[in-house]
């Protein structure tokens, strides 16, 4: 299969929107269908009606190029598989955002099949920034998103991170969430989100390597807890699921956090505990299975960026990537 090539802008004007999509399916098939035998007509009728009964029911859009073969799963219609253990999904948000596709794009990988990798530009003698996506590319990553915010020193993360006996950030900040891999042991959890609040880390953090702290979005509890604001953002974040899958999450369109932890909690993806990542035109998601290729950036922050045009990539200090899992 050739690769291919979306970025997030390209998306917005080839790939979604229902009604374009079954328009182009209705258009193309109008000539043919008058000539169509019964038993054919009510195949695709089937076919168009299963596509509005996913959208109606589910709020999903549904890449041009996904065919009916695809819905075999039971949550099928919702995720794409990219390969064993990956699935990309693309969710209509709940609520409309005042600018772009409204689209909330979501990697799950298995960990039985994915591992995470923490890089770290203060890992190297130059100190080296990159876009998400050349960071994946230059280290044989499937898949990378941003791995906090950092500081003005354009290096060091906002709060704790470390990954072996390198040290990013020493800083353990009040956030209370604490992305955890590279466990010691292997009856533990291959990754974890830690909350302070009804954990204890001081015991937790001997556990894992790779630690990386942030800015809690959904509690042990579930419970979103973030305060509403009139402040929007593009967002990406990172989140586990109730079967421990990690999920890769990014929104172009902008929403207040408060906001976007609600529509991602009413959503079908089965979501246990989130952590913010970054927000604005640095918030970035970059998928390369060799197969297939996906950029996602972002663009909007109040009070600074306040539009939908940006399509560059920025170069930023630190990414969380997954890597494969030799079997």
């Amino acid at each position: 299969m050739g690769r291919k090539k979306h970025c997030a802008q390209g998306i917005i004007s080839n790939s979604f929107g229902i009604g374009k999509t079954v328009n182009n399916h209705m258009k193309r098939d109008q000539k043919t269908f008058r000539s169509m035998p019964s038993f054919a007509q009510l195949t695709w009728i089937r076919e168009h009606l299963l596509i509005f009964l996913l959208f109606s029911t589910f709020g999903v859009l549904l890449p041009s190029d996904l065919s009916f073969a695809d819905f075999s799963s039971k949550d099928s219609g919702v995720w794409r598989k990219l390969e064993p253990g990956l699935d990309l999904g693309f969710f209509a948000a709940p609520k409309k955002s005042i600018l772009g596709d409204s689209l909330i794009r979501v990697l799950r990988a298995d960990t039985r099949f994915f591992a995470l990798k923490l890089l770290n530009s203060s890992a190297s003698k130059t100190n080296k920034r990159y876009s998400v996506k050349k960071w994946v590319n230059q280290n044989s990553l499937v898949a990378g998103i941003n791995a906090s915010m950092y500081q003005k020193n354009q290096v060091s993360s906002v709060s704790f991170m470390k990954t072996g006996k390198h040290v990013n950030s020493t800083w353990l900040s009040k956030d209370k969430t604490i992305l955890a891999f590279d466990p010691t042991e292997i009856k533990l959890s291959a990754v974890k989100l830690i909350d302070r609040e009804c954990e204890d880390f001081s015991i937790l953090r001997k556990q894992y390597a790779t630690l990386v702290q942030s800015i809690r979005m959904v509690s042990c509890k579930g419970e979103n807890v973030w305060s509403p604001s009139k402040r929007m953002w593009s967002t990406a974040a990172i989140g586990l699921d109730h079967q421990g899958r990690i999920m890769f999450i990014h929104v172009r369109s902008p929403y207040s956090t408060h906001e976007l932890i609600n529509m991602l909690l009413q959503l079908p993806i089965n979501l246990k505990r989130a952590m913010y990542v970054e927000g604005g035109a640095d918030a970035q998601l970059y998928i390369n299975t060799g197969k297939e290729e996906h950029e996602f950036i972002g663009s909007y922050s109040t009070g600074s960026r306040e539009h939908d045009e940006n399509t560059f990539s920025r170069p930023i200090p630190n990414v969380l990537g997954l890597v494969r899992i030799k079997k």
